[in-house]
Order: C-alpha cells, then sequence, then structure tokens
C-alpha cells in the first residue's frame, strides 16, 4: 500500500478535518441565515455523506493506524453527523432537538479537552465546536433563534479552523503559532 494513502497516515488525518471543515462550514452558515434562502437542512446531504459516512471511515482508518484521539473524533463525529442527517426531517420538539446538541456538545467538551496536548488550532477548533453546539442547544430549549445563529457562526469559525488545518498540512503552511523566547529571569525545562 503506498505510504500516502495508509491506514492512520497524515493524509487520513488530513481528509477527515476537511470532511468535518466542510461540514461543519455548510451546517454553521446554514445556521446563520447569512445567505437569503439557505438553512440548516440545506446541509442535509452534506452532513450525511461527507461529515457521516466519510469522516466515520476517516476514523476507522486512524483507529487502525494507531491515533486513539483522532479515531475517537472523527468517528464520534461522523455519527453525530450521520445521525443529524438521517433525523432532519424528523418532526421532533425543540426541547428534544436541544438535548441532542447539549449531549453533542459535551462530547465536543471531550475532544476540546482531549486535544490539549496536540496544539491550538486542533483545540482551538474543538472548542469552538462545543461552543457552538452549547448555544444552538440552549436556543432550542429557549426558542432563541439569535442564540441559534451565534451558535451557527461558531459552527462556522470551528469548520474553518478545521479546513485551515487541512489545507495547511496540504501545503505545508504552519498550524502552530511560533514560540517566544525565554525572558529574563525565566529558564526552560527539559
Amino acid at each position: 500500500m503506498d505510504n500516502d494513502v495508509s491506514a492512520g497516515s497524515s493524509s487520513t488525518s488530513t481528509l477527515g478535518h476537511l470532511a468535518l471543515g466542510l461540514t461543519l462550514l455548510a451546517f454553521g452558515i446554514g445556521h446563520t441565515r447569512v445567505i437569503d434562502g439557505v438553512t440548516a437542512a440545506d446541509a442535509v446531504s452534506l452532513a450525511l455523506y461527507v461529515g457521516g459516512i466519510a469522516l466515520f471511515v476517516a476514523g476507522l482508518l486512524e483507529f487502525r493506524g494507531g491515533s486513539a484521539f483522532t479515531g475517537t473524533a472523527f468517528v464520534g463525529l461522523g455519527a453525530f453527523w450521520f445521525t443529524w442527517g438521517t433525523g432532519a426531517d424528523a418532526h421532533v420538539s425543540g426541547h428534544a432537538a436541544g438535548l441532542f446538541l447539549l449531549l453533542w456538545a459535551l462530547f465536543a467538551l471531550s475532544l476540546t479537552l482531549g486535544a490539549a496536548g496536540g496544539g491550538l488550532l486542533a483545540q482551538g477548533t474543538y472548542a469552538l465546536l462545543f461552543l457552538g453546539l452549547l448555544l444552538l442547544g440552549v436556543g432550542q430549549f429557549a426558542g432563541s433563534d439569535g442564540l441559534g445563529k451565534v451558535g451557527g457562526w461558531l459552527a462556522a469559525l470551528a469548520g474553518l479552523a478545521a479546513w485551515y488545518g487541512a489545507t495547511a498540512a496540504l501545503a505545508k503552511w504552519p498550524t502552530a503559532l511560533p514560540g517566544r523566547a525565554a525572558g529574563r529571569g525565566v529558564t526552560a525545562a527539559g
């Protein structure tokens, strides 16, 4: 098997982050209603196939390659997108939709905490996703379109961060902020 497409390789992670980024952008922009006539429901096909199936498969390949964190993130988020995509036509109460989003916000919080050693870009992506899902969920409970729009913007920003991370990996752009030199009276251990 070619090293560039082997299971658990950086290309699998890049593909997963592209899938996550595109799906989050469509989902988030749909919730903001910034484009006339475009709603979150218009993202269902993308969420189902790209966010659900492709992301889930990328997660399985990450597990196979030994990356437990990325595998967990991609498989879990693939399950989220697949469930959201297949249930989008279901008529559920605002409270049921809010609970669904809040439960997945907890998953995103776990990813945020788990990404602490993986760099600010990864942690920021999952933190923005957590905040977006949290506000979308609370907005569902409160019946607040305003909270839903803010949650949509945060989800779209998370999508941009995931997309940038994947694009940066392909283009070999920087993904970390440059470190500061130790100042006077500060020592670096290790």
